[in-house]
């Protein structure tokens, strides 16, 4: 059963948004260099994804995904004038934990200074940022806590093949953090008006990270896979969430009664830029209310929606009384929606 959206949930506030930021590293991996790393080519590449370049950390870079979600918390909280300790809660969406113990949310709270926040990571590929939206806007309106910060940060480039054989997914992937900081309003009006969260695991095997040999499916050959690396059966993903994106964009607006010209912005995981034009068309949106930005920072799993917002927030393209959706969709397979009223 899917959560009630705000008209009939029990609240006991509204939910704001205090602060937003991100976090991109300077280094830049263009489709040119990967033309000296495999056989592939530019025109190929953008024509199939949209990608022309993506943000790469730099090789040997201890605790990457800790570093670069520190720098998004820190923009947020510069931008909600708050301090470390006045959060909460931090909760990361993210698969590239340099660890499984401790989790990268308990590294970045004593990084910050935010002890003795509760931290915890959360796991659901390029849905980690808009799961972790949803539950943290639910624990503020429901008066169990009061300032959350919310992150996806993804160093994707860490887990990709970038010989022959791996050359048809990691052209997609790129490095990013995005963060939002939500407290409660006395406007009860202002939060999550609906929030769809799914899962399939009987389709795991459309995208996934193998440790060991025993994690691979029973039809893959060890010899055509490189271990820690993201495997992906690019035609049954893409079939997958063009039908997904589009389904829950229906669902989400149905839910909250709100018809997509009501939408400011349509806020997408940057998956496939094929993929957003699908989803954009069939609503007949204009290109200016779905966000795009994956020509320049690539696929970055959970780090995209994040990242995706603080640019449509800094830049004014979204503004405070707008309604926003966010929609992502990723391995296990996972899609969620957001919708806010800002």
């Amino acid at each position: 059963m899917q959560p009630d959206s705000r008209p009939g949930g029990r609240t006991t506030c509204g939910v704001k948004i205090l602060g937003v930021g991100s976090a991109v590293p300077e280094g830049i991996l263009t489709n040119h260099d990967l033309e000296q790393l495999m056989d592939t080519n530019d025109e190929w590449i953008v024509q199939r994804t949209g990608v022309r370049e993506r943000r790469i950390m730099p090789p040997g870079q201890l605790r990457p995904t800790t570093t670069l979600s520190v720098e998004a918390l820190r923009n947020a909280l510069d931008d909600a004038q708050l301090k470390p300790t006045d959060l909460d809660l931090i909760v990361i969406g993210t698969v590239s934990s340099e660890m499984a113990c401790p989790s990268t949310a308990c590294l970045v709270a004593a990084e910050v200074g935010a002890t003795p926040a509760a931290a915890m990571d959360v796991s659901a590929a390029c849905c980690g940022y808009v799961y972790s939206l949803n539950m943290a806007e639910s624990l503020v309106a429901c008066g169990r806590y009061r300032r959350i910060a919310v992150l996806g940060c993804d160093i994707m480039t860490i887990l990709q093949d970038y010989t022959d054989r791996g050359r048809n997914t990691c052209i997609l992937f790129g490095d990013a953090a995005g963060c939002v900081i939500i407290g409660p309003s006395d406007d009860l009006s202002l939060g999550c008006m609906a929030q769809l969260m799914y899962a399939d695991g009987s389709d795991w095997d459309l995208l996934y990270i193998p440790r060991k040999l025993t994690d691979l499916p029973d039809d893959v050959k060890p010899e055509d896979v490189k271990l820690g690396c993201l495997q992906m059966r690019g035609r049954e993903v893409f079939k997958f969430a063009v039908s997904k994106f589009a389904d829950i964009i229906a669902a989400t607006l149905e839910k909250a009664d709100v018809g997509i010209e009501e939408i400011a912005m349509v806020v997408a995981h940057q998956s496939n830029r094929r993929i957003l034009d699908s989803a954009r068309k069939r609503f007949g949106m204009p290109e200016e209310k779905m966000y795009v930005n994956i020509d320049y920072y690539g696929n970055s799993s959970s780090g995209s929606t994040g990242l995706c917002f603080d640019q449509v927030w800094r830049s004014g393209k979204v503004k405070r009384g707008d309604k926003v959706l966010f929609v992502a969709f990723g391995g296990g397979m996972t899609w969620a929606s957001s919708l806010w009223q800002l």
